[in-house]
């Protein structure tokens, strides 16, 4: 190799994801400024015989976005609007677009008659691409929406030759159906079309309830016309409510209402409130649900209210506080909707068996997915989110993948399933009860790709997993 050639090879850089920095990895970042860029960069990879993976915004905490001591493409720069189409609101843009961007320009584009916006995004946080929501096939809090995957229209997917290929339900379907929900494993999503709906005026409607109503008042809700909702659990293992009493908000159309939210949680109201749920959980969510209870009745847009205040840095602070580093994990179980109330009285045992910690919790509902080929979504599920504390040490890591790994088993007891982005802590066995095509998803990894051009943290684990 050259001087001139070695010196343009990046030096390797140490990386970690944004929530629960738990995947510290080190890696050649590579920062294409164009398309064209992006597409030489995977050709040059081919050439010399080297693995890559695409990395958004790097939130995803299961080490999908990474590959250690080899080569991480960040798609940050190509954050484009490409086309819109009014009449059909049909929206495409380049991959490393975020949510923030992306909600901008429907607001303020002149050729948005047809007042267009999103379906569903990620809640809770902003700053993620939408190449990262297509490769982990999110979902946000709709009540009666599949994932993600059915609110896009194709994709474009740079391949493992540097080639930009158009891919969707009806040109190379199979690969469509890969891509979305393939954490990057066949190929870098350089554009995506999204479907949009028109923006709707909503009324949040908000309560105390019971586990034991949700399935219930869901489909009450459903039947009145809401088109959101969610179920914020109490957290305190000590409380005779944990795991039951919460806060149940759904949000049901308002035609010619006007937005109006007097009231809203600010960053240090959020800030407060997490370090209330590491020191007093019961205090925390009393004035959690205070505060929306209060907001009953407030009018929100319908893409307004799936945004949230992120705090990056947040645990700095409860760090000093509890005297010692850590942070929060996330992980997503699902089960049928009516084995709910068994289930979160399960999962309620084996976190206080545990000494788990919660720190926030909420239920909300999938429809299933009828595309993707590794879908998540195998039948209309109640969706379970916890974020757990974790203590960054050896006995805490090693407490934290026990607590998973038992509401992995609480899941699969009611028949149900768990979400494969968050962590790399599922047994074998675990993995192919809950994703039985998971097989079938590596046997399609090695057709489209039988150099294995496309690698990462996550593929390798679980491809070592499996042959285990």
């Amino acid at each position: 190799m050259s001087a001139t050639a070695e010196s343009r090879v990046p030096a390797f850089e140490s990386l970690n994801d944004v929530h629960a920095r738990l995947n510290p990895t080190r890696a050649r970042v590579l920062r294409p400024a164009s398309l064209d860029a992006a597409c030489t960069a995977v050709r040059e990879c081919a050439r010399t015989g080297q693995p890559l993976i695409p990395a958004g915004a790097r939130h995803a905490m299961g080490g999908q976005q990474f590959l250690s001591e080899g080569a991480v493409l960040d798609t940050s720069a190509l954050c484009g609007v490409l086309g819109f189409d009014d009449a059909r609101g049909l929206l495409t843009v380049q991959a490393g677009i975020r949510w923030p961007a992306v909600l901008a320009w429907l607001a303020s584009s002149p050729d948005n008659t047809g007042d267009w916006t999103i379906r569903q995004k990620q809640t809770g946080a902003d700053d993620f691409s939408l190449g990262g929501a297509a490769a982990s096939n999110i979902h946000g809090r709709g009540l009666a929406y599949a994932p993600f995957v059915e609110d896009v229209e194709a994709l474009t997917l740079i391949d493992a030759q540097g080639r930009c290929v158009e891919a969707s339900r009806t040109s190379r379907p199979e690969w469509f159906a890969l891509a979305i929900g393939g954490y990057g494993l066949f190929g870098v999503v350089a554009s995506l079309t999204l479907r949009l709906t028109p923006r709707r005026m909503l009324r949040r409607d908000v309560r105390l309830a019971r586990v034991g109503e949700l399935q219930a008042a869901f489909a009450q809700a459903i039947a009145e016309g809401c088109l959101y909702g969610d179920f914020q659990f109490a957290i305190d293992p000590g409380n005779d409510d944990f795991l039951d009493l919460g806060v149940l908000s759904c949000y049901r159309p308002a035609p010619g209402a006007a937005a109006s939210a007097p009231r809203h949680l600010q960053a240090d109201d959020f800030a407060r409130l997490l370090w209330l749920a590491h020191r007093e959980p019961s205090r925390a969510f009393r004035e959690y649900a205070d505060f929306y209870l209060a907001t009953d009745g407030q009018h929100y847009a319908s893409d307004a209210q799936q945004t949230g205040v992120y705090l990056d840095g947040y645990h700095d602070a409860v760090d000093r506080s509890l005297g010692h580093c850590g942070s929060e994990m996330i992980t997503e179980l699902y089960v049928p909707r009516a084995a709910l109330a068994g289930f979160m009285a399960r999962a309620a045992d084996s976190l206080r068996r545990r000494g788990a910690q919660p720190i926030y919790g909420t239920v909300r509902l999938i429809e299933r997915d009828p595309t993707s080929v590794l879908a998540w979504a195998r039948e209309p599920w109640a969706c379970v989110i916890f974020n757990l504390h974790v203590r960054h040490d050896a006995a805490g890591i090693d407490a934290a993948a026990a607590a998973f790994r038992a509401l992995i088993d609480d899941a699969l007891w009611f028949g149900g399933s768990y979400y494969l982005t968050y962590h790399r802590w599922a047994t074998r066995a675990q993995l192919e009860a809950a994703h039985p095509r998971f097989g079938e998803f590596l046997r399609a990894k090695r057709e489209f790709d039988p150099g294995e051009r496309w690698q990462s943290d996550w593929y390798r684990h679980h491809l070592a997993l499996m042959r285990a």
